[in-house]
């Protein structure tokens, strides 16, 4: 290592965001036990300017600091404003599970709309529109307290937003399950709008029986709507699949 370097340890589950380059020089590097280098940690040699704060290091790395739990230099935690000095060494640690966060709201991006209705299946609090682009998610999510979801990384490195996540996963039930480990909200099944995310209210079956389908009329006697969007809920053929959903998440949380 030069006298323009820091010795950067990087958490096992933090690999993910770290360039195949970086990954590399990484696999080279292994056998380093820097910073009390714990299981599963290697160190990187990463190019310092010996004026760049802590959290720019780390997110020039690839790594969002929405995902970073802890900042460690030579044993002593220090916040990401801090300005290392050349040749320390560092390491980098996820987020304990489940994160505390002030309100288990959240805002989802535009790619991941199953992984909303899930979400309002099982009764989290969860907005969702496929048309706002990334300035407006930013200022939704602020203005309302909201944590913005998203696997886009730079979205999560801009300075404006207030609190944000990465999801992990590429299927919905990976997806589900990642946040609610990491979030562990309060669970109210069949209390939300999947299309809206308005509270659903029971409803009687005559004030809602001019919009049912005729074998629907005939073969359910429970329903709830939405006051926000109008829509309709009863336990349909889907519903066994959707309780599949729910049992999952409440072994989780």
């Amino acid at each position: 290592m030069t006298g323009r370097e820091l010795t950067v340890t990087v958490a096992p589950e933090l690999r993910l965001f770290l360039s195949s380059r970086l990954r590399r020089t990484e696999a080279r590097a292994g056998s380093g036990e820097a910073g009390g280098k714990a299981a599963g940690e290697t160190a990187l040699p990463v190019p310092y300017d010996g004026t760049s704060s802590l959290g720019h290091v780390v997110e020039s790395i690839g790594v969002p600091l929405t995902e970073v739990g802890a900042l460690v230099v030579e044993g002593r935690p220090v916040p990401p404003a801090y300005r290392p000095a050349p040749g320390e060494a560092v390491r980098v640690l996820g987020v304990e599970r489940p994160q505390r966060v002030p309100s288990s709201r959240f805002l989802l991006d535009v790619h991941l709309g199953t992984l909303a209705r899930r979400l309002r299946v099982v009764g989290v609090d969860t907005a969702y529109r496929n048309d706002l682009d990334d300035d407006t998610l930013i200022e939704r999510a602020n203005a309302e307290r909201r944590v913005l979801l998203t696997q886009d990384r730079g979205l999560l490195r801009r300075r404006a937003l207030w609190l944000g996540a990465y999801v992990r996963g590429s299927r919905p039930d990976e997806q589900l399950a990642d946040v609610l480990e990491r979030f562990a909200p309060p669970l109210a099944p069949w209390t939300r709008c999947t299309a809206c995310n308005g509270p659903l209210v029971a409803t009687g079956k005559a004030e809602v029986v001019r919009r049912l389908p005729p074998g629907t009329r005939r073969t359910y006697e429970t329903f709830a709507r939405c006051p926000a969007c109008h829509r309709v809920y009863w336990r349909g053929a889907h519903g066994d699949r959707l309780e599949e959903i729910i049992a999952m998440a409440r072994r989780i949380v």
